[in-house]
Formats: structure tokens, C-alpha cells, sequence
């Protein structure tokens, strides 16, 4: 068997996020657009002290392709745009030029923005709180624009997709696409820390139950269970954020 083209390096998916100053990519967005679209790829998870090894700016995820051996890609965004590019017989975008434009809108959004939630609630896919989780200055609103979001895609999309005379898969944009596993991250922290979802309209929800009903995001979510039995995976600086607080278990 031909060794696959794609070569993916990240930290191990049962985390996801950014965590400042040390600026970690988000590697299981990229291992969502590969796995959904079973796009051929080794994987290979390395330790939080190894960054820099792969990559002098010390960001990942990173995606090598064989067959450009000087091409290195950085950047979840940049390395889906590229996946793009070079799967063109994939819908990793919508097809339709509108919903293509507001499912990159979409997607722009969740890349740049959304910084108190990320900074804040780390994406930990192991980790459940309970008690009185502190929600800081600004969170709230951008909660409320999450949902939005969401409500908005789904709206755009039952319209267009009518208009067009196709079926409506239910991800945001109609069928899975980037959009959809740039929020799969985000849509963990809702259940890890029990965000508020009262903005959210059945649209939104709709969506939200498609996510986490799909065949493929329950293996995904029984590999990063199957990550923790390798102590090694662990990193610290994501477990327990709430530890010094009696109130939040």
C-alpha cells in the first residue's frame, strides 16, 4: 500500500485550543476535515516541549505533503484551505459560491474571534464542571454571538438549498464541511463547561444534535478517551483550570 500523501503532526486531539503565551494550534480540527472526508494521512502526536522541533514558531498543527517535500503547512485554517485545493472532487466547501462565501465567513470567525472564550474555557474533551463556573467579562456576549452564528448558518442554508432544489444534510452549510469542524472544538466547551445555550434557537440545536449524533464524531470522541490511557498525552496546564476554586468541581 502507497504510503499517504499527508503527513498530519500536532498535540494529541483530547485537547484543542489556544492558550497564550504558548500559542497551540488547534489540531483536531484538521483530524476532523480528515477524517470526515477520508482523506489517506499518517498522524503523528508529539509533546508539548517537542514544538519546536517541528516547528521553529513553535505552532501546530502542521501538515507535510510528500509530494511537495518542501511544503510545510501551519495553521488549521491554511492546512484545510489546502486540503481544499487539493481535493477538489471533495465538498470540503460547499459547492454553492453563496454558501461557500458564508460557511468561510463563518469559519474566519471562529479562526480570529471568540478570544474570552478561549482564553478562558480551554478545550478539554475529557472534562465535565459542575458547580459555579465563573463566566468572566464579555463571555456572555460571545456566547450569545456564538448561537447566532449557528442560527443564522442554518437559516441561510434551508433557504438557499430550497431555492436550489438540494438536500439539506443539516451541518451548518448543508453537508460537513470546514465550517462545521472549525466549531466541533467550541461545541465541546458548551458541554465541558455547561455553557448557556437559553439564545440558542432550534436551528442551532438541530445542528448541535447532528454533531454529536454523526458516526464519525463519536469514533473521534472515543479517541480521545482511548488518548488518555497514555499518561504521557496529559498536559497539565489544561486539567482541572478550576482546581484553586471549592465551588466548581
Amino acid at each position: 500500500m502507497a504510503t499517504p500523501d499527508y503527513h498530519l503532526i500536532g498535540l494529541c486531539t483530547r485537547y484543542s485550543g489556544l492558550t497564550s503565551p504558548l500559542q497551540i494550534g488547534w489540531t483536531a480540527r484538521v483530524e476532523a476535515v480528515l477524517e470526515y472526508f477520508q482523506i489517506p494521512h499518517t498522524r503523528q502526536f508529539i509533546q508539548l516541549s517537542e514544538t519546536k522541533a517541528f516547528s521553529p514558531t513553535g505552532q501546530v498543527p502542521i501538515l507535510q505533503c510528500h509530494s511537495l517535500p518542501s511544503t510545510t503547512i501551519t495553521d488549521s485554517l491554511a492546512i484545510c484551505e489546502f486540503l481544499a485545493e487539493s481535493n477538489p472532487t471533495l465538498p470540503l466547501w460547499p459547492k454553492d459560491r453563496h454558501l461557500r462565501a458564508l460557511a468561510r465567513s463563518a469559519a474566519a470567525q471562529m479562526h480570529s474571534g471568540f478570544l474570552v472564550l478561549r482564553d478562558n474555557f480551554y478545550t478539554n474533551f475529557l472534562a465535565k464542571y459542575t458547580g459555579n463556573v465563573p463566566i468572566p467579562d464579555g463571555a456572555a456576549a460571545e456566547i450569545a454571538r456564538m448561537v447566532r452564528i449557528w442560527d443564522s448558518a442554518r437559516k441561510a442554508t434551508t433557504e438557499r438549498l430550497a431555492v436550489l432544489g438540494e438536500v439539506d444534510e443539516g451541518f451548518l452549510f448543508g453537508g460537513f464541511s470546514i465550517a462545521d469542524a472549525f466549531f466541533w472544538p467550541i461545541l465541546w466547551r458548551f458541554r465541558s463547561y455547561g455553557l448557556s445555550l437559553d439564545g440558542a434557537g432550534p436551528d442551532a440545536l438541530a445542528w448541535m444534535a447532528k454533531m454529536w449524533s454523526d458516526p464519525v464524531f463519536k469514533a473521534l470522541a472515543d479517541g480521545y478517551y482511548a488518548q488518555a490511557e497514555d499518561p504521557q498525552t496529559r498536559i497539565a496546564h489544561y486539567d482541572d483550570i478550576f482546581r484553586d476554586r471549592n465551588d466548581v468541581q
